[in-house]
């Protein structure tokens, strides 16, 4: 099969199109048949080095989490999913090897739910990581109807989805994001406010008894900028920042693969509560500059590459 891999650590110079055998099927794992995958930040960050101490890593590494493609083989026990089924996924697994980046990836059953049907491949694959990472913190900061939640990073991969279903929710959602994205967080029913110095006044502005819950999906000092904005019994969630927990008793979120939530989010998005944005698409042979787009920008949408 084809696949993009990597050798070595470095830039998205090492990331090159290979010849790779096909993947092994285990007795609780599916063969997919990739039609599309997207780049999040933690692919760069395993590129690039940055979580060998947290990782085990096996080169050549296939990297990529994000899938959305078709069942082409079952393994000995997963009655959950058939042949020709349309899935999509967040493939993490064990250890760094055998990514999404590639015409067939070897998926265990707990990381794929069938795929939302109001959406092509390259939405579906935009939506694993970023959506169960925005689900999940907020399930775990246990948002409902009536609160006031303060999103950092509103209008970005995490943060888009994650204003939506706490929209979807019944919460009042204030999110922070540059200028340029006001508008857009306006048409997702949010409270947009600016970066920078005076953060803290005009959220009191627009929340002068404090907010519910903080969820912090930019990190820079979030956490720390936003203890003294919540309301008495308000909670801090982040997901680049322990000090939410250790300091603030709330909760740190490392997502986790979740058929029962990739569910979830099928349904939210195919009843229409909340919207998919790809921003570029690349083919597979162009996965370097799809990485290289993916770290150097700061716009909406995901970027996503074409198997």
């Amino acid at each position: 099969m084809r696949a993009i891999t990597y050798s070595r650590y470095g830039s998205a110079d090492v990331l090159e199109l290979t010849e790779q055998p096909d993947p092994k099927v285990g007795a609780d794992t599916v063969l997919v048949r990739v039609r599309a995958a997207s780049v999040n930040p933690v692919d760069w960050s395993i590129r690039q080095g940055y979580l060998d101490g947290l990782m085990d890593v096996a080169f050549p590494v296939i990297p990529g989490w994000d899938v959305a493609g078709v069942v082409e083989r079952v393994g000995l026990d997963t009655p959950e999913l058939q042949v020709g089924d349309e899935v999509y996924g967040y493939v993490r697994k064990d250890w760094v090897h055998g990514g999404t980046f590639a015409e067939l990836v070897a998926a265990p059953v707990r990381t794929l739910a069938r795929k939302p049907a109001s959406l092509s491949f390259e939405e579906a694959a935009a939506v694993p990581l970023a959506g169960l990472t925005a689900y999940q913190s907020i399930a775990r900061s246990g948002v409902r109807a009536g609160q006031t939640v303060l999103v950092h990073a509103a209008a970005g991969g995490v943060g888009s989805f994650g204003v939506q279903i706490a929209r979807h929710l019944g919460a009042r959602v204030i999110g922070t994001a540059s200028e340029g994205n006001h508008d857009y967080l306006r048409g997702l029913g949010v409270e947009p406010v600016a970066y920078g110095e005076g953060l803290g006044d005009r959220v009191r502005a627009l929340a002068p008894d404090g907010v519910d819950v903080v969820l912090d999906f930019a990190g820079h000092g979030a956490v720390a900028q936003s203890a003294s904005l919540l309301a008495p019994g308000g909670v801090i969630t982040s997901i680049t920042d322990a000090s939410a927990r250790d300091e603030h008793g709330g909760h740190y979120v490392w997502v986790r693969p979740s058929t029962a939530d990739l569910d979830a989010l099928r349904g939210l998005i195919d009843d229409g509560a909340v919207r998919v944005e790809v921003a570029r698409v690349f083919g597979l042979a162009d996965a370097a500059e799809a990485h290289r787009a993916s770290e150097s920008r700061h716009g909406r949408g995901k970027i996503v590459v074409r198997v």
